[in-house]
């Protein structure tokens, strides 16, 4: 079962999505968690959340921790399912409570009142995809699923003379 959760090929393209989408991620995690590229950071974001979206507190935070662990796991390829079902829950959550309400196009000429959820369907079809390919090369994912994969070393008997 373990294995399952860390196998992957070694396939580039898939690596350039999970890294794609872990900085993008990233970027959003970090204003969250941090208070980075003009974010509010923990409190600010728990309580934005808590009192326009109405989300507890706790699922608030939760939140925060799977766009920005999310986010690094996507960048290290490590726990890449865990971390794309974190960030695809998130999309669902955001469509739900804000974008759908405003239609599927993005606010591209400013004249609509938010940002429907094309982009959040995007999230989640990358977010599906590495759910079920996994990581890709260059990951720690692969490196666990390889090292596991090995037989194990056969202890070498001394020879008698």
């Amino acid at each position: 079962m373990l294995n399952r959760l860390f196998a992957t090929d070694d396939s580039t393209p898939v690596a350039l999505l999970r890294l794609v989408l872990g900085v993008v991620f990233f970027a959003h995690g970090a204003q969250e968690m941090l208070g980075w590229f003009g974010g509010f950071g923990v409190s600010g974001t728990v309580g934005y959340m808590n009192s326009t979206l109405h989300i507890p507190k706790p699922l608030a935070f939760l939140a925060i921790c799977a766009e920005f662990f999310g986010s690094l796991g996507l960048i290290l390829g490590f726990l890449t399912r865990i971390a794309a079902l974190g960030i695809a829950t998130n999309m669902l959550v955001a469509i739900w409570t804000v974008h759908r309400s405003v239609g599927f196009f993005m606010n591209w000429s400013g004249m609509q009142k938010g940002e429907g959820f094309e982009y959040h369907l995007l999230v989640l079809a990358i977010a599906g995809f590495l759910m079920i390919r996994g990581a890709g090369a260059f990951s720690i994912d692969g490196a666990i699923a390889n090292a596991s994969a090995s037989p194990p070393r056969q202890p070498r008997l001394a020879t008698q003379h």
